[in-house]
């Protein structure tokens, strides 16, 4: 077994049109303003950028994302993703259960390159896949609140 591998799978169902909810999550550059653990996005060109994050663990994650997929049509955005962690994720957005509202899946395979997280992968994984688990909630609910405020606002506006 690959200790440093790592597969991840999280299903959101949010209460927006699966069109607005697309396109918060193609708006890359703007993930720090509703998920905590998404320090910094900074475009590299009009499809790359480079993103720092931090969950509950004192350590910084660095990654290159490069854009491999986008399709609007069929709900599908996919990066590769190079630096600390080494592979891709993929956001598909669909109509929710019953039509209502979003189901959005996220899933992500990769390997830690971090030396230090690489030194820990033994010991430190149950730590880490927790890390991962409290980062993908904490997204979750930053997204739909960030969701509601677009609604609140089109709703004044």
């Amino acid at each position: 077994m690959n200790w440093c591998h790592y597969r991840f799978r999280s299903v959101w169902y949010l209460p927006a049109r699966p069109a607005l909810v697309g396109a918060v999550l193609e708006d890359a550059e703007n993930y720090p303003l509703w998920w905590p653990q998404v320090r910094e996005v900074l475009p590299l060109d009009e499809h790359s950028g480079r993103a720092r994050f931090r969950s509950v663990l004192p350590v910084d994650l660095v990654v290159t994302a490069r854009e491999r997929r986008r399709d609007p049509g069929s709900g599908v955005l996919e990066i590769d993703m190079s630096g600390d962690l080494q592979g891709w994720a993929r956001w598909t957005v669909r109509t929710g259960p019953g039509g209502a509202g979003t189901r959005a899946v996220y899933e992500q395979e990769v390997e830690v390159r971090k030396p230090l997280m690489r030194r820990l992968a033994v010991p430190g994984r149950a730590v880490f896949l927790a890390n991962h688990a409290l980062m993908m909630r904490a997204g979750r609910r930053g997204l739909r609140a960030h969701l509601e405020r677009l609604a609140s606002r089109a709703e004044v506006g």
